[in-house]
């Protein structure tokens, strides 16, 4: 099969591995389409995240989606040719984490992806049967691709605890930023706004459901938010989220740091009394996600704006890191579809 391996930074070498059958309990998946994340650029570009350091060669890609090509022993439910989402982390399902329900901070946590767990830039991929997502067949594997980074802005919403009514200020308009505003959209925030310095991201992030768009210049008019999600986590943007909302307000931290260690502004912080909540990925909410796709599909549609092969994948990294050609989302799909 087919494989695109990150061997350095901003370097990809595509190499034939040998394809080995499912184990039991598995379920041997072609891969259909996989987004770009902004975490993949962060181990592209940067060769690391925090203080997580790369380790290459690496096979990125986690937001997956593909079609089951054969069943390993023990496995019921599934037959060749269904689709399905693919969910890129394998829990323990014994840690005290697991029986709590927080499968998302599992304590032997396996992520494809990171560092020594290859993940979804290639063409065949051997899962736990409880890693699939059924998806009707009539869903596009481009949008089914999205169900992981919408669980994220639900579960984003959740940690923030987004009550009907609120405002909210969404801080980043990336394809993460933008599927967290659209899900404070439907958990009925009284008004949203989006902040991005990038324009047609801007647009897009009306499209998605923020009532205004804003240049992060104009941020000091917003006035006084009831929760700030920031999923940018670049620059000031989370000290501009500590600024923006209101006393007793929340800020939630969705995005990932490149840095391992990043100054907070302390003193308003500790004035307004704010509550600093973190998001980890996401926890039991891919089958909301998939709901939501599959019956809001024309409102997400936008959103997938460039697709590219597989062996095309140098080139689709490059428009994401730069943001060139008005991109939303971009999705690699192993073959031509």
């Amino acid at each position: 099969m087919l494989t695109a391996q990150l061997v350095a930074p901003r370097e990809f070498r595509l190499e034939q591995q040998a394809l080995q059958p499912p184990a039991p309990g598995e379920i041997q998946v072609h891969v259909d389409a996989v987004g770009i994340c902004g975490s993949d650029v962060h181990w592209y570009a940067e060769g690391g995240i925090g203080d997580t350091p790369a380790k290459f060669p690496m096979v990125l890609g986690h937001e997956p989606a593909g079609t089951v090509v054969r069943t390993g022993d023990g496995v019921t439910g599934w037959s060749p040719g269904d689709r399905a989402a693919l969910e890129p982390a394998i829990y323990c399902y014994n840690c005290e984490h697991c029986r709590a329900g927080r499968h998302n901070v599992c304590a032997n946590i396996r992520f494809l992806s990171n560092p020594g767990e290859p993940g979804f830039f290639r063409e065949y991929v051997n899962l736990p049967a409880a890693n699939l997502v059924p998806v009707p067949k009539d869903l596009a594997a481009p949008i089914a691709s999205l169900v992981e980074p919408l669980a994220i802005g639900l579960h984003s919403v959740a940690v923030a605890a987004i009550q009907p009514g609120e405002s909210v200020v969404v801080f980043g308009a990336g394809p993460i930023g933008l599927l967290t505003a659209a899900a404070v959209k439907l958990v009925g925030a009284r008004r949203i706004w989006a902040v991005d310095p990038i324009a047609h991201r801007r647009e897009l992030a009306r499209l998605m459901g923020a009532d205004e768009a804003l240049a992060p210049a104009d941020v000091d008019s917003l006035p006084e938010i009831d929760c700030a999600i920031d999923c940018a986590a670049r620059q000031d943007t989370t000290n501009q989220a500590i600024r923006a909302v209101r006393s007793a307000g929340r800020v939630a931290l969705t995005g990932i740091h490149s840095e391992a260690l990043v100054p907070f502004d302390v003193s308003p912080m500790r004035r307004k009394e704010l509550a600093i909540l973190t998001v980890r990925r996401s926890n039991h909410e891919s089958e909301a996600a998939r709901d939501l796709l599959v019956e809001r599909t024309a409102w997400f549609a936008p959103l997938v704006t460039h697709c590219r092969p597989l062996d095309r994948i140098a080139e689709a990294f490059s428009i994401v890191e730069q943001y060139a050609d008005g991109v939303g989302k971009l999705v690699v799909q192993p073959k031509e579809q």
